[in-house]
């Protein structure tokens, strides 16, 4: 395959397979270029993800004498293209 130069600051571009979605993204600036399909097929997985994401509540636990402060959870990704470029 024929090496690929960014646009932006003509830096080489580096080829990444996200599920079916071809990524290729910049070593020097970081900047991320897609062909038309896989914008297409991101923004279809994009909608699935938030179709599946409901309100995640937990339950209040019942408070007991010996309890301790639980540790910090991680924050949740808002979005599936943060879950893949976060």
């Amino acid at each position: 395959m024929k090496e690929m130069t960014c646009p932006k600051c003509a830096g080489t571009m580096v080829n990444h397979q996200h599920g079916e979605v071809e990524v290729f993204r910049c070593g020097t600036c970081s900047g991320i270029f897609l062909d038309r399909a896989d914008v297409g097929a991101l923004s279809e997985a994009e909608n699935d993800w938030h179709r599946g994401s409901g309100p995640h509540t937990e339950p209040i636990p019942r408070i007991l004498p010996d309890m301790h402060t639980p540790p910090p959870s991680r924050p949740r990704a808002r979005s599936f293209l943060e879950t893949l470029f976060g």
